[in-house]
Parts: C-alpha cells; sequence; structure tokens
C-alpha cells in the first residue's frame, strides 16, 4: 500500500522514545480523533495510563457494548471512524454486537481492544479471548500489532480502511506487552486513499438507455447515499429529472417527506405508495441500497415489471440478489456524475404517482384520550424541525419513526438497520451529540429497549451531556407482541413487561430531569418542556400496549399483499 509520511511531533519536541501505549495516543492526536469512548480494564490499562496526556476526550460509558454503539453514531453523523476502546476477554467481547451493527450499515468505526501479552496469547491467559478470530466476519479489516513502532502505521491503516470504499468498522488488538514496549518513535505514514475504480463506460451508457426508454422509473434510495455524502446531488438529480423515489430505512432523509417526489419507505412496514409504486415501476434506479430483505418482501415478487440499474461502491452487491440490466460500480457521487438522465415520457406516471401519494397520506385522528405515538413524534420533529436528530432503539416505536418523522437529512436518522439491536437509542445518542453539539438530539426507545442500555444515564449525567430521550412505554416487547398477535395465533409469549419500575424515579435517582405523561392534552407541553430542557431530559410516555405497527406485509408476503389497520376491531 502506497503511504505518504509525516512526522509524529515537530523537531523540536520529537522524544527519544515513546511507550507503545503513548503512541496509540499520539496517533489518534495526529489522525485528529477528537474523542473515543471507552471503559478501561487490566490489558489495555497502559493506554489509559497515557491517555491523560493527549488531547483526545475519552468518554467513560458504563458497559463496553454503549462504547461501540456512540462511536457507530458518531462515524454515522461525521463520515470520520468512530473509536471504541475496551480490555481483552469480556471488554472486547462486550463490543461485539457494536462492531457488528457498524459493520452490517456500512458505518466507519475502529475498535482497539487490549490483549494478553504474546507470552500468554494461546494459552487460555486469564482475560483472554481470541477477538481476531471471533470478529472477522464482522469486519472490513482486522490488525494484530506485534511491535510498538508498527503502531502508528496499523493506527493509520485501520482508520482509512474503516473510512475508505464501502466504509466499515476495523480491528486493532493491542497485546499488553507491546503497549509497554518502548522503542524510537518514527514518522506517521497515512496510507494514501485508495482510487475507487471508475464505471465502465458501456454500465453507464446502459444505465442511460433504459432511463431514457422507461415509461415508469423509481429512484430506490438506500443508506450508501449517505456514506457517499452524495445526498445533495441526488436531491438535485430527482428535482431536475422528475423521477419519483422510494427510501429504505438507512436512506430516509436523503429526501425529506414533503418533497413531491419522495412517495416514503418501502418494505414490510413502509407507506403504501412506496410499494406500490415499486410494484408498478418498470425501471428501478437503485443507488447505495442492497435489496435487503425487510424492504423486498418476497424477492421472487419485487417489482416484477422492472429493469434494475444499480448503482454501488460495492462490487460484491451488484446481482447479488436482484439482476442489474445495468450494473454501475464505482463511488456514488463520481459514478451520478457521468449519468445523463435524461428521461422519456413520464408525466402520466409522476401524476399516478402523485394521486396515490395523497390517497393514502398518513391520518393521525386515533380515537381515545391516549397519547398516539405516531402524532406526537410527527409533531416533536416538525416542532424541532432541521436541527432535528434521533437515535432509535429497535421495535414498533422505531418503525413509528422512520414512517411519521421528518428528517431533514440522512444523518439525522440513526438506527440500527441490518442488526437490529435493542439498546442501541441511548448510547447512539450520547455519541450523536458529541459529533454533533449544536443539534437537538433525541433518544426515542422503548421501554424494551432502554432497560438494555440504562445505565448509560450515568453517562449523560456525569458529563452533562443535554440528549432528549422520549421513552414510549407500552409495558410489552411491542412489535413481537403484534407478530404473536398476528402469526401465531395471540400466544403472547414472554413480551409481558407490565412490572416495569417506575422510569421517572429511576432516571431521578441517576440524577437526570424526569416526567410523565399518559394522556393527549398534555403531548404539547411535553414536547415544549423537552426542546428547551438545557440539560439531560427523559420523558415517560405510556402508550396503549395494544396498538400496531400498520401497514404490514407479512413474512415470506410480497410487498403488494399489505396489511392494513382493522378498523373494525
Amino acid at each position: 500500500m502506497n503511504t505518504m509520511t509525516q512526522p509524529m511531533h515537530s523537531p523540536q519536541s520529537q522524544p527519544a522514545t515513546r511507550t507503545g501505549a503513548q503512541l496509540v495516543v499520539d496517533t489518534l492526536a495526529a489522525l485528529g480523533v477528537d474523542c473515543v469512548f471507552g471503559y478501561p480494564g487490566g490489558a489495555i490499562m497502559p493506554v489509559y495510563d497515557a491517555l491523560p496526556q493527549g488531547t483526545t476526550r475519552h468518554i467513560l460509558v458504563r458497559h463496553e457494548q454503549a462504547a461501540a454503539f456512540a462511536a457507530d453514531a458518531y462515524g454515522r453523523i461525521t463520515g470520520r471512524a468512530g473509536v471504541c476502546l475496551a480490555t481483552s476477554g469480556p471488554g472486547a467481547t462486550n463490543l461485539i454486537t457494536g462492531i457488528a451493527n457498524a459493520y452490517l450499515d456500512s458505518v466507519p468505526m475502529v475498535a482497539i481492544t487490549g490483549q494478553v501479552p504474546q507470552t500468554l496469547m494461546g494459552t487460555d491467559a486469564f482475560q483472554e479471548t481470541d477477538i481476531f478470530g471471533m470478529t472477522m466476519p464482522i469486519v472490513k479489516h482486522s490488525i494484530i500489532v506485534r511491535r510498538p513502532e508498527d503502531i502508528p502505521s496499523a493506527m493509520a491503516e485501520a482508520f482509512a480502511i474503516a473510512e475508505g470504499g464501502r466504509p466499515g468498522p476495523v480491528l486493532v488488538d493491542l497485546p499488553k506487552d507491546v503497549q509497554q514496549a518502548v522503542c524510537e518513535p518514527g514518522a506517521l505514514r497515512r496510507p494514501e486513499a485508495n482510487i475507487l475504480p471508475a464505471p465502465t463506460s458501456e454500465s453507464i451508457a446502459e444505465a442511460e438507455r433504459l432511463i431514457a426508454r422507461a415509461k415508469k422509473p423509481l429512484f430506490y434510495l438506500g443508506g450508501g447515499v449517505a456514506r457517499a455524502n452524495a445526498s445533495e446531488m441526488v436531491r438535485r438529480i430527482v428535482e431536475e429529472s422528475g423521477i419519483p423515489a422510494v427510501a429504505t430505512l438507512q436512506g430516509l432523509g436523503v429526501l425529506p417527506p414533503e418533497h413531491p417526489a419522495m412517495l416514503g419507505m418501502l418494505g414490510m412496514h413502509g407507506h403504501r405508495p412506496a410499494n406500490m409504486a415499486v410494484q408498478e415501476c418498470d425501471l428501478l434506479i437503485v443507488l447505495g441500497a442492497r435489496f435487503d430483505d425487510r424492504a423486498t418482501g418476497k424477492l421472487a415478487e419485487f417489482a416484477p415489471h422492472a429493469s434494475v440499474v444499480h448503482i454501488d461502491v460495492d462490487a460484491a452487491e451488484l446481482g447479488k440478489l436482484r439482476f442489474a440490466h445495468a450494473a454501475v460500480c464505482g463511488n456514488l457521487k463520481a459514478s451520478l456524475a457521468t449519468i445523463d438522465f435524461e428521461k422519456g415520457e413520464i408525466d402520466a406516471w409522476t401524476r399516478s404517482t402523485a394521486e396515490t401519494r395523497e390517497k393514502h397520506a398518513p391520518r393521525y385522528d386515533a380515537p381515545g384520550n391516549g397519547i398516539y405515538a405516531p402524532a406526537m413524534l410527527k409533531t416533536l420533529s416538525e416542532r424541532v424541525g432541521d436541527d432535528f436528530v434521533v437515535a432509535c432503539d429497535v421495535g414498533q416505536h422505531q418503525m413509528w419513526v422512520a414512517q411519521h418523522c421528518r428528517f431533514s437529512r440522512p444523518q439525522a436518522h440513526l438506527t440500527s438497520g441490518g442488526l437490529g439491536a435493542m439498546g442501541f437509542g441511548l448510547p447512539a445518542a450520547i455519541g450523536a451529540k458529541l459529533a454533533e453539539p449544536d443539534s437537538h438530539v433525541f433518544a426515542v426507545c422503548g421501554d424494551g429497549g432502554f432497560q438494555m442500555n440504562i445505565q448509560e444515564l450515568a453517562t449523560l449525567r456525569r458529563y452533562q451531556i443535554p440528549v432528549k430521550i422520549l421513552l414510549l412505554d407500552n409495558a410489552m416487547l411491542g412489535l413481537v407482541r403484534q407478530w404473536q398477535e398476528l402469526f401465531f395465533d395471540g400466544n403472547y409469549s414472554e413480551v409481558d413487561l407490565s412490572d416495569n419500575p417506575d422510569f421517572v424515579e429511576v432516571a431521578n435517582a441517576f440524577g437526570i430531569e424526569a416526567f410523565g405523561i399518559e394522556r393527549r392534552e398534555e403531548v404539547d407541553g411535553a414536547i415544549d418542556r423537552l426542546i428547551n430542557a438545557r440539560g439531560p431530559i427523559l420523558a415517560h410516555v405510556r402508550i396503549d400496549p395494544e396498538e400496531n405497527v400498520w401497514p404490514l406485509v407479512p413474512p415470506g408476503k410480497s410487498n403488494a399483499e399489505m396489511m392494513e389497520k382493522r378498523h373494525d376491531a
């Protein structure tokens, strides 16, 4: 790999020797890392001993999984690798869920783990686990550093790989003896940016031919648009071409929901206009998406009349699940810049999709006096405006956020898509707020997921991170209960959370301001209180345990077979 060399220190301050741990801290600073999330332990203790000497801020979380989730959110918002730090053994294994989450959602991350000394590796030593082997399927690359003088180049390589091409996590495993060893520091060798292959002229020509002849073209926007920092370009292309668009869960925010071309989210809990358009279109223009099963439903019946133009940086995704008539491999922005989106006559198609969108617009006039979560989320996001950023846990509330919140950009919607990891919301909100201090960052949590990382209230308190927590409590594992109702004959097995604690008292015990509401007339005041709070705050919102997420495509069914709310229930 080609490298670019620069001094680690100015000539006047060049130290004679440095420990490996000090080189870790020096390199983080040289690479511009301003924040890391971690938890100390024996095998990483030399690095923690050196941390106070550096300029990188360390955030002490209360569980290593939270460190990985916070680093994940930091990476999603900034586009730079988020960094998490843990010791060997249980510390490293506690990172695994967060590493897998970053891998499946293509998020840049560098996970640094301590390891037992090299003389003890392979001996089942205290707190030894083969984290290198355990994470191989869920990282872009792994590095075990064997000599202290290799630390700067290894770290620089890790960041370059994590951030380059299709982003993802990289593991750097540091044996304790390497951290403690002393060496003369050399220059930091930064790998040159990998030059991605340019799309072929043949694939571009075929894409242009398909677009020009299509009568019912449709953009299919995925998370790769945000990863490529291509949202503004895509918006301009959509507006100039007039071609309607749908988005995956990770593609939300590329077009705001009020945009006239935006038909909504497709898939299992997608908007009906989006799913109908996909089933009727004759051309899918797929930008940075991977035909995930939750988006496509029954794949054999997905977009049955459509040819496919698929543009992606990862050649492995092209043709993996759906044949691409034009497979355009390369950086998304560079690829889009080479394509002429000159289209045929599509006015009848755009009128039809606009009419369908208007006909099937969501309704918020739910009966009763209880709090209707979709209406509250919609109002909250609109009241906050373009500064609204949300980090979600996984479940019904996650789908309501996706369906009903307004996002001005994809970086404002942080959600665990591919892995679907409960417990993501609160630590991700911490990472988001530290990455973007001027935004209004909300953690939208369910009562199940919130309790999986509830200890991070202590992190909020310690650093006074002004995250706003909207806790939607239905005393149930709501999405599991919904599936049991619809597909398991109402056998509600192990979903009852009616013995939840008093979350307001729990938050107060952590030193966090908190309040509760349960009636619809309390919603406006609660939203005002959340928005105006200067520090961290929790709103405990009781909602109907029998409320379901609609629409719903049953598992194994086509997206054309959407179930709607039973109004006679």
